[in-house]
């Protein structure tokens, strides 16, 4: 099992905001599943929510419509092969976590299964919006548990070090980069005006 360490619902935002490619993970019944994902993002901080394309063809979906939870993961380098495999594979067809050997751990709120080796994990209950799904494939979950890697994530914050462990970055036809090294910057910032905004 991963090692791990829950996140403050009020900081689950910030585990998604550097827009990384995610897992997308879903349980039904005794069925598991789970595919990559590019266009996610969070929405809100209280309560925390988010926002995952989920296309009608897929297993995935159906499977978060009828048991109204999923999970979403952040992996890293080291799962862009299984991020490849499961996002190239149809769970119609085959059981992907046996396929792949992918371990998981289930939920503490949710039954989604939350694969080993990610950076994070999000258990999200589905708040339906049946027109923004059926018309563009727009799925919105409210994170109700969240949990980090914490040699990446930790006092509310990403600690991505050279040559340690980063998210990764879906580009197109099996190309990936990882998330760069971190900066800060210090500016004396203007006097608000009311033009501002």
């Amino acid at each position: 099992m991963s090692e791990r360490l829950p996140v403050p619902l009020e900081k689950a935002y910030r585990l998604m905001n550097h827009g990384p490619t995610v897992l997308v993970s879903s349980r039904h019944g005794e069925a598991v599943n789970v595919m990559a994902a590019s266009w996610a993002m969070p929405l809100d901080f209280a309560p925390p929510k988010v926002a995952v394309v989920l296309d009608k063809s897929t297993l995935t979906r159906r499977m978060v419509e009828a048991s109204g939870e999923f999970a979403l993961m952040v992996p890293s380098r080291e799962l862009a092969r299984l991020t490849l495999q499961v996002g190239g594979t149809t769970g119609n067809e085959v059981d992907k976590f046996a396929a792949f050997g992918a371990g998981y751990w289930t939920g503490t709120q949710t039954g989604a299964p939350l694969l080993d080796g990610c950076l994070a994990w999000l258990e999200c209950r589905l708040l339906p919006e049946p027109h923004i799904q059926d018309t563009y494939d727009l799925f919105l979950g409210q994170v109700v548990a969240a949990w980090a890697d914490p040699a990446v994530f930790r006092d509310g914050h990403w600690h991505m070090e050279e040559g340690g462990k980063k998210s990764i970055h879906y580009v197109a036809g099996g190309h990936f980069f990882e998330t760069g090294a971190a900066f800060e910057t210090s500016a004396a910032l203007p006097e608000p005006s009311s033009n501002a905004g």
